[in-house]
């Protein structure tokens, strides 16, 4: 299992070929109708955006750092890990990679209650649907799911920060 975290972690084409994957069994799932080719198509265009996406933020990420994708996972590894590193120039490089993780949650911060704002005017609108229907049970069953979601993407942005921060602190300590 941490041979293939370390994998996901460092190789673009595994993640690519795991987005792949994931897609085509939820695009089976949920357009059964639709011939099989319609299902590679879809799942292949959601891997294309997503492997555009995170070859973008790797890129500009491994920039910002000075270092390589290669490098910037280890650094990543190690922030996980809490794990200061010995070299002067990894520990330059941790700087500067924690600097901006911090800088970029601190500005998507601003945003977090407009987010929870919206989803809950979503399960709101589900609820509204809900009841014109006469069916209560799909209504409750999303504000759940809502409900765990933003839990837990809250729980995550809390957990990293926290990481981010201690990992700020050891860093000014050396």
């Amino acid at each position: 299992m941490l041979s293939l975290k370390r994998l996901l972690d460092r190789s673009l084409t595994a993640q690519a070929t795991l987005v792949f994957l994931l897609g085509l069994g939820i695009t089976a799932l949920f357009r059964k109708d639709e011939h099989p080719a319609l299902w590679v198509f879809h799942s292949a265009l959601y891997t294309g955006v997503a492997v555009a996406v995170l070859a973008v933020q790797r890129r500009r990420a491994a920039r910002a750092v000075g270092t390589d994708a290669g490098g910037l996972a280890d650094l990543n590894r190690k922030i996980r890990h809490h794990e200061v590193p010995q070299d002067p120039q990894q520990q330059a490089a941790m700087r500067r990679l924690v600097a901006e993780q911090l800088g970029q949650m601190e500005r998507a911060g601003k945003w977090l209650p407009y987010w929870l704002g919206v989803m809950g005017l979503v399960v709101v609108g589900i609820f509204v649907l809900g009841a014109v229907s006469g069916s209560l049970v799909f209504p409750l069953l999303f504000a759940v799911g809502m409900v765990m979601l933003c839990s837990w993407v809250l729980w995550m942005r809390r957990r990293s920060m926290d990481r981010l921060r201690r990992m700020h602190g050891a860093l000014r300590q050396q």
